[in-house]
């Protein structure tokens, strides 16, 4: 992987490792600043928590998944029944709206 100045370290198709977090007691973590904003992640945006016995955890933007799944509608109906209150059109579209 090569290094940028800012310390991330970028492999194949911009791929990133942005270091280590530690989750509190309350189990939180924090993002690091510069994945946040080489992914256009911002305050009030939801992301998805998958996991993978073999593999762990990922996050994703809700956007960014609904973007990639627009083809299977019974998998995007369960996705917004998880992330929006009934009447909501997500937050990102609010803001950007």
């Amino acid at each position: 992987m090569a290094e940028k100045e800012d310390g991330a370290s970028y492999g194949p198709g911009g791929r990133g490792f942005y270091g280590a977090v530690t989750v509190s007691e309350r189990g939180q973590i924090s993002l690091p600043a510069k994945a946040r904003r080489d992914l256009g992640i911002a305050p009030g945006d939801k992301l998805l928590v998958l996991g993978d016995p073999a593999q762990g955890l990922a996050l994703m933007t809700v956007d960014r998944l609904m973007g990639q799944l627009e083809s299977s509608s019974l998998l995007m109906s369960a996705i917004r029944e998880h992330t929006d209150e009934p009447g909501e059109t997500g937050e990102r579209e609010k803001r950007e709206g």
